[in-house]
This record gives C-alpha cells, structure tokens and sequence, in this order.
C-alpha cells in the first residue's frame, strides 16, 4: 500500500492515508495562494494530519501566512541560485511532537562530530558497484522488499522502478559480490533545477558496517556532477546514526528536521535533510 500521485493545476501532489499526510513533491509555479489553499483544504476533506512542501523561496509566502513552520533550508537548491525551503503545516497536536526527541538529538549530535572524514577504502575484494541496469530490478526490488517493510513509495515494485528509470528521473546503483545484489541506492533526479536527492539506500543485513552506503553516495556523486547536477541533498531517516553520520562524513550540511514526516521502517518518523553543492 502506498499513496497515490496527482496534479493540482501543474504541481504534482502525493496524498494518502499511507503517510497520513500530502506532500507538494514538485511546484508547478501555479499560483502559490491556489497551492496553499488547495493543499489546506484536502488535507481538511481527508482528515490528513500533515500537510510538506518543497518549494523555492519565491512561493513561500502563502504558506506561511497560513501557518506553515519552516522544518528545513537548503541554500541554493533551485538551479544553484535561490533557497529551498521544506515546509510542514501540522493538522494534529501529536503529529507535530516528535518522538524520541532526545534519541533524535544524540544522533544529529554524532554525526556532526564526526563530519567530512576521510573516505572510506576500497571496496572489499569481489564487490562490484555499477549503475543498475534493466535487467537487475526484480533482484532489486528484492533487496528493497527485505530491508524495508513499509516506505514512503514503491520501490519493493519492479515496474516502479522500471518507469522510475525509463522516465530519467531516477538511477538506480547497486553493489553486487558476484552472486547476489547486497546494497543499493538511488538517485532522484530534478534536471529543470539542477538539484538531486540521494535517497533508497539500503544494504542487506549480513553485509552492513562495510561503508557500502558511502561507497554508493562517492559513485552517485560523481556521476551527478558529470550530468551538471549543482546541489545534492537527502531526506534521512532521524534515528538512524549510519545514514546520518554516513552523509556528515561526506561533507554534507544539516538543513533541518522534517517532524514526523515520513512512514518508513516501523510508522511515521521524523527525518533529517542534509545538503551539499556538487563540484560540477
């Protein structure tokens, strides 16, 4: 199960009772105080207890004169010149507390101690990393399947990453040891702006604490920074300290926390953006 996608005007949407929220995944540049209202209004007809959006500093305004709060920046996300700004509009007392908030603190402090580490060594002998092809997404929805019983889209789908990639929106990259793929990752893609978010990491249990997750990011970045990609960024999971510190040692910055945001693992979790300008 997961939430479905539309378009209000020319801004595409996904709402649900999934994540229990809508989320305004691409901004059509139709008027913003349409948007804002539209998305209220939803959210209000569907008793949703969220309402995220992504958008460029120049369309905030209606939001936030309705209230939304400000969760993350990223400088310079819109075609390396404007600010991206993460915005949540909360329609439950609950939903807008975070959980664990003093675990979620002790994991953002770790990270940024131990930002911009050295890269990780070679991979291990016998491990390859590639960008995935055609023919590898059955396994890959496998690998997707195991590690995560619930996510935000349908990534444990082969069609959906086969239209995800014949689309050109997303490449996928994998690390496979000669039998079997073991770890993955995507990278989504936004080519009108300039901008990519890292997200899909996953690595099956038995071969985990290896920096494969590093390993894929390194490879991702560059092949971004070839296809003139400016701004890279991610949603992460707040209480994981391996993806968190696995971004930090890589350079990226903290933009913010997005409060119970996003259904993953085991229920709606909050989640952690981080950002960096690639070397085009």
């Amino acid at each position: 199960m997961t939430d479905q996608t539309e378009y209000i005007g020319k801004s595409l949407i996904q709402h649900g009772t999934y994540n229990d929220r809508i989320y305004l995944m691409e901004w059509g540049e139709d008027d913003p105080e349409f948007i804002a209202e539209s998305l209220l209004e939803l959210a209000r007809l569907k008793k949703y207890t969220k309402v995220f959006v992504r958008i460029p500093e120049k369309g905030i305004r209606p939001f936030i004169d309705r209230g939304f709060l400000t969760e993350a920046v990223i400088p310079d996300l819109y075609a390396g010149k404007e600010k991206g700004y993460f915005l949540g509009y909360f329609l439950s007392d609950r939903r807008k507390k975070a959980k664990r908030e003093e675990h979620l603190n002790k994991v953002l402090r770790t990270a940024l101690d131990k930002s911009v580490k050295p890269a990780p060594a070679s991979l291990k002998k016998g491990f390859n990393l590639r960008m995935a092809e055609e023919k590898d997404l059955p396994e890959l929805a496998t690998v997707y399947q195991a590690v995560f019983p619930e996510y935000p889209f349908p990534i444990g789908d082969p069609d959906f990453l086969k239209e995800s990639m014949d689309s050109g929106h997303n490449r996928y990259f994998i690390v496979h040891n000669e039998e079997k793929i073991i770890a993955a990752s995507s990278a989504e893609m936004y080519r009108d702006h300039a901008f990519v978010e890292m997200t899909d990491f996953a690595t099956l249990p038995d071969y985990r604490g290896r920096s494969l997750a590093r390993h894929l990011l390194k490879k991702m970045e560059t092949y971004c920074s070839k296809e003139g990609f400016i701004t890279a960024y991610t949603i992460a999971r707040a209480v994981s300290f391996g993806m968190n510190i696995t971004f930090s040692r890589l350079g990226y910055e903290y933009g913010g926390t997005l409060i119970n945001n996003t259904r993953i693992g085991k229920g709606i979790e909050s989640m952690n953006v981080w950002f960096k300008r690639l070397n085009v």
